[in-house]
């Protein structure tokens, strides 16, 4: 067991836009030396395009300390249009009611980020890092309730009665207030690669333009006043 080192920190990477600049931002703090970053593999659709997207990423932060996990129990639990291959994916449903009318859409993985929150923290104690970061965004999000702000609140208490007690481990959610444009124009502040995030939810090649993804990421670069630069099934798609 290492003892608690501040300056050192778990990022988790899935590869996406606000996990990327949400990585950036912790680069910046911390350094390339004192970084770890955390990928996890939970049986989703797009899962190879988004380990490869975290490859990309984690190469260009030039991070050496790399942590991929597989978390295939979701696959067998269901319940999620990502997980489970009998529910669709919706397709241009952007803000519609989920599922049997709940307010909750089908893409939401059932207490999904409490269980990447949980290797972190222990990855974090394990090596003595002093801060987990984690790019949930609240007000831009598909409405999923583990992106809310009370939500990491509520962790951070678990963290602290949960871990030794001389662990000191900060629950860091720097993107979380933002809309996604803001995100984008953060991330090119940063010098962030966009090219190399992945956001669909359905797609590996290219990207659908019609999931609930795609469509916020679309209309936050519309926002931003800039061209997203991965590719399109529909080209139209990208001038929404």
């Amino acid at each position: 067991m290492s003892k608690m080192d501040g300056t050192k920190a778990v990022v988790l990477l899935s590869g996406g836009m606000d996990s990327c600049v949400c990585a950036t931002i912790a680069l910046e703090k911390h350094g390339s030396r004192n970084l770890a970053l955390l990928h996890a593999s939970y049986g989703q659709r797009t899962e190879a395009r988004e380990r490869l997207a975290f490859d990309r990423i984690a190469d260009w932060l030039e991070v050496q300390q790399r942590l991929v996990v597989r978390l295939d129990h979701f696959r067998a639990i269901g319940g999620s249009a990502l997980t489970d291959g009998n529910i669709a994916v919706p397709e241009n449903e952007l803000g519609a009611a989920g599922a049997k009318g709940s307010a909750i859409p089908v893409t939401y993985v059932p207490f999904r980020n409490a269980h990447f929150l949980s290797v972190a923290v222990s990855w974090a104690e394990a090596m003595g890092a002093g801060a987990v970061y984690i790019g949930a965004v609240a007000e831009d999000s598909s409405g999923y309730p583990d992106c809310r702000a009370e939500y990491y609140e509520v962790f951070q208490k678990l963290v602290r009665v949960g871990t030794r007690p001389e662990t000191r481990i900060r629950i860091e959610t720097p993107v979380i207030t933002l809309k996604k444009s803001e995100i984008i124009r953060r991330g090119l502040e940063l010098g962030v690669p966009l090219e190399l995030t992945w956001s669909c939810y359905q797609n590996e090649d290219k990207a659908c333009g019609a999931c609930d993804s795609c469509l916020l990421r679309l209309k936050a670069f519309r926002e931003a006043g800039v061209a997203d630069p991965i590719p399109y099934q529909l080209a139209m798609n990208a001038r929404l």
